[in-house]
């Protein structure tokens, strides 16, 4: 049975793994799935399963789980962010309207389901696509709106 999300989930990514026993191989599958209501919140899951349909069921339930609300500027971003994970670093850069998503597959399946429709991003050192959805999220967290900002400092605009 398929989990209530907010939206359809992304499957960025599923690995297989094999085990091998005295048989031969017995495998398993592991899977990285984004959700968003493409309205500011995103999540991220990663399930593993003997099958992958369920894998794919177990990251959908972490990845509802893991939502966050992300400040948007209408179409696009508020400011330029970098994210890093691991060896992975992201470059989050608003874009005019009318640009569209400039991203590689991973970093544009979790800005897709966040709802941004304008953006420019780039990706330095590792192409792992677990790490680089981390390194997004990672920018994502910091991204605050001028409103935010003043309210966090006690100044008027």
């Amino acid at each position: 049975m398929a989990t209530a999300s907010t939206s359809p989930e992304k499957v960025i990514q599923i690995r297989r793994c094999a085990c091998v026993v005295k048989g031969g191989r017995r495998f398993s599958f592991a899977a990285l799935v984004v959700v968003g209501d493409e309205n500011g919140r995103v999540g991220w899951g990663y399930g593993k399963a003997t099958e992958v349909p369920a894998s794919v069921d177990k990251a959908t339930k972490q990845a509802n789980r893991r939502m966050v609300n992300v400040s948007l500027n209408g179409t696009t971003i508020p400011h330029q962010v970098k994210g890093r994970f691991g060896a992975a670093r992201v470059l989050l850069m608003p874009a005019s309207p009318g640009t569209g998503i400039i991203a590689g597959a991973a970093v544009r399946s979790v800005v897709e389901s966040l709802g941004v429709k304008d953006i420019l991003t780039k990706s330095y050192g590792s192409n792992n696509p677990v790490n680089l959805v981390k390194a997004t999220f990672d920018a994502l967290n910091q991204l605050r709106t001028r409103e935010e900002v003043a309210r966090l400092r006690g100044v008027e605009l």
